[in-house]
């Protein structure tokens, strides 16, 4: 296989991250986004692969003489945050914003295609495409995998920018590499009174106040110190005068894990400190999940193989730390095995930030990466067994 580079496509994947980064659209709106990556993919000559999704698509390379599939993801999606970045290119929807750099990760898939049109000859099976919707809601994989588009897939990658790594570095980890992102809504049934007589009846803020303390125990005394769990409650809504005991309190959050086991039991003793603090203050509080993407979890044997391949391409390999953030790319791995790995891109702030942004110069580094790792992917599928 010839020398894989996406540096000639430069300037061009910088001009696709830069249209898409101006012209955000959030989850499940990604029509204009779609169509764009679409007229891109067609000029290319590369081929759109028929599958029912509303936004979001999927294209193909390869597969001339048969042989194994293997898939690349990228998302696609926005974040409801206005921009704070000054770029000439910012966002020109006022409250939108790419702020999670999936614009990034669309460019640098869409390089990875290019570069492997134009060795589809020599490919030994095919490569996927996998432009996600949504994945900001945790749902735009699952919409994938029921559109088919997982059928036949032998092996599955996806990339996250990582602002705190330089570019031209890649984190590979085998195991966890992204958490289990759990939300959860508590009501707590109080009873009203006049705030001078709070002894008539039930403060659902006291017995709110109490079960949020409690929580905090969970993870220090039912989680092992070898494992890990994060629990915040970050919004509490009560009350609508200040001399009236409201009748009702509500507060939310989310609850992040690394381990399936762990999950389940936090979640377990997490409906017994709730129910049980607030019936011990006379109030009736019960929990309402939402569940969130399990969590991310590479295949060893694939890591190794993308670590290789890494190396092969003069980048610099490090074993990340797990992040606590979600991502449905989960929804893939459990399917099918695969690694999600992290590129660096040298940014000025974490994910999510008003000011988020990237450096270019990885755009061609993480096209090149995805491209090889297709590449040695499809070649190590039809060799030996991975067993």
């Amino acid at each position: 296989m010839k020398e894989l580079t996406a540096e000639p496509f430069a300037e061009r994947l910088i001009a696709y991250r830069r249209h898409l980064h101006a012209n955000p659209e959030l989850s499940y709106e990604e029509f204009e986004t779609t169509e764009t990556i679409r007229s891109w993919l067609l000029e290319a000559g590369i081929r759109i692969a028929d599958y029912p999704l509303k936004t979001g698509l999927v294209a193909e390379v390869g597969g001339l003489r048969g042989g194994p599939i293997i898939a690349l993801r990228a998302d696609i999606d926005a974040l409801p945050i206005q921009e704070e970045t000054g770029l000439p290119f910012a966002s020109r929807v006022p409250g939108k914003m790419h702020a999670c750099g999936h614009d990034f990760h669309a460019a640098a898939l869409l390089g990875a295609a290019l570069l492997l049109k134009r060795r589809e000859k020599e490919l030994e099976g095919t490569v996927r495409f996998l432009f996600q919707p949504a994945e900001e809601k945790a749902k735009g994989a699952s919409l994938v995998i029921a559109s088919g588009a997982l059928e036949g897939v032998q092996a599955v990658f996806g990339l996250h920018n990582k602002p705190d790594l330089p570019v031209g570095t890649i984190g590979i980890k085998a195991g966890p590499i992204m958490a289990a992102a759990d939300g959860f809504i508590v009501e707590v049934d109080g009873r009203g009174t006049h705030a001078a007589v709070p002894e008539a009846g039930i403060d659902p803020i006291i017995a709110s106040a109490h079960i949020i303390t409690a929580l905090q125990s969970i993870v220090s005394r039912n989680v092992s110190a070898l494992d890990s769990a994060v629990i915040s409650v970050t919004r509490l809504n009560s009350g609508t005068a200040w001399n009236v005991i409201a009748d009702k309190a509500v507060f939310d959050g989310t609850l992040r894990t690394f381990d399936q086991g762990v999950r389940f039991k936090v979640r377990e003793r997490f409906e017994q400190v709730v129910t049980g603090v607030g019936a011990a203050l006379g109030a009736e509080a019960k929990v309402k999940w939402l569940d969130g993407p399990p969590a991310v979890v590479n295949d060893a044997k694939w890591a190794e193989q993308a670590t290789r391949t890494a190396e092969s391409l003069g980048l610099t390999v490090v074993e990340p730390l797990p992040s606590p953030a979600g991502e449905d790319f989960s929804f893939y791995l459990q399917q099918t095995p695969g690694i999600f790995f992290f590129l660096g891109t040298s940014g000025p702030e974490e994910w999510h930030h008003p000011a988020f942004d990237i450096d270019e110069r990885a755009l061609p580094v993480g096209a090149s990466f995805f491209a090889a790792l297709a590449i040695d992917a499809l070649t190590r599928l039809t060799g030996p067994s991975l067993n």
